[in-house]
């Protein structure tokens, strides 16, 4: 088997088996049949230690909600994978629901971060992608293209001449559409489940979204862009890159959008009272001690730092 679709396939089957495997309790014909399968071939053999690196963080999952989501499928077969078993469990209790978001993502994923974790990596074709905080993304390279698919967070791309024979756009392809590079650096971003964002920082890019509509978008520009539309080009700097090197720097930026860029690399609750959302800050923040830099909005501001347990911050006035 070769190729995205194929890959998916053996990912689904390996879900299913995972679900045979971890949930149900599987007859000696199903284990032998689960052993045929795996012994196909090395992909096969590959998609299963996917899901075996998976088992561990299923088993955070309470067996009873997981037997009970099982339980309520409406079908004869109920192995059908995990994302089945992922949209079943938006009944489960609300703190299961971000943990469903981010193991769905993780599953698809090639290279993921942690909150709070950033990382480099050389690409086959020699560009350079970063992971910003909470990312993950699936990379496809073939004869025909150079594809990153980004499944969440935001990365920042440094594309590198291609030493193939023969020309390979570089796409990145989101939920709304695709961005392909013109020999260029830029950062694209899932803003929310219906939103994307690029920000070029050399050169320039086309953003393409799923109805075929069309924009280029040039050096020191970002836009944001949906299924159905393009939005307006605004101004960027190139200081908007600097979440690679672990810093935010804000010039005259609402505390509110400050403090919501700090969330995005806290895990727990970080939030804005709206009395004070409206100051403004200017200066260097680090992302990677988020403590530091809560403490500097409380030396520079009229504001405090409330911490009311489980994770909770909030920054208030005075």
């Amino acid at each position: 088997m070769a190729g995205v679709a194929a890959q998916n396939t053996l990912l689904s089957e390996a879900a299913d088996w995972l679900i045979v495997l971890r949930y149900e309790a599987p007859s000696a014909k199903e284990q032998a049949s689960f052993e045929q399968w795996r012994s196909q071939s090395p992909a096969h053999e590959a998609a299963w230690h996917k899901a075996e690196s998976m088992l561990g963080v299923f088993a955070q999952v309470p067996p009873e909600i997981c037997q009970q989501t099982l339980r309520s499928v409406q079908r004869p077969d109920r192995r059908k994978s995990l994302a089945m078993l992922g949209g079943l469990l938006v009944a489960a209790p609300a703190g299961w629901l971000a943990w469903r978001e981010l193991q769905w993502r993780d599953w698809a994923a090639d290279e993921a971060t942690a909150v709070g974790q950033s990382r480099s990596m050389l690409l086959p074709d020699g560009s350079t992608l970063t992971l910003n905080t909470a990312s993950a993304v699936a990379i496809h390279f073939s004869a025909q293209e150079r594809r990153v698919r980004l499944l969440g967070g935001e990365i920042l791309i440094t594309t590198h001449a291609d030493p193939s024979p023969s020309y390979r756009p570089f796409v990145v392809e989101t939920r709304q559409g695709t961005v392909q590079a013109l020999g260029t650096r830029f950062s694209v971003r899932r803003v929310d489940a219906d939103t994307s964002r690029v920000a070029v920082f050399s050169h320039a890019v086309a953003i393409t979204n799923q109805q075929g509509a069309t924009q280029l978008l040039q050096e020191g520009h970002t836009a944001d862009f949906s299924t159905t539309s393009i939005g307006p080009q605004t101004d960027v700097q190139a200081s908007a890159a600097l979440w690679e090197q672990g810093m935010l720097l804000a010039k005259n930026m609402p505390l509110a959008d400050v403090v919501a860029e700090i969330g995005r690399y806290r895990t727990g609750r970080l939030h804005c009272d709206p009395a004070v959302a409206q100051l403004r800050l200017s200066g260097a923040l680090s992302l990677k001690d988020t403590d530091a830099s809560l403490a500097l909005l409380a030396q520079s501001l009229p504001v405090r730092i409330e911490r009311l347990g489980n994770g909770q911050v909030r920054v208030v006035g005075r």
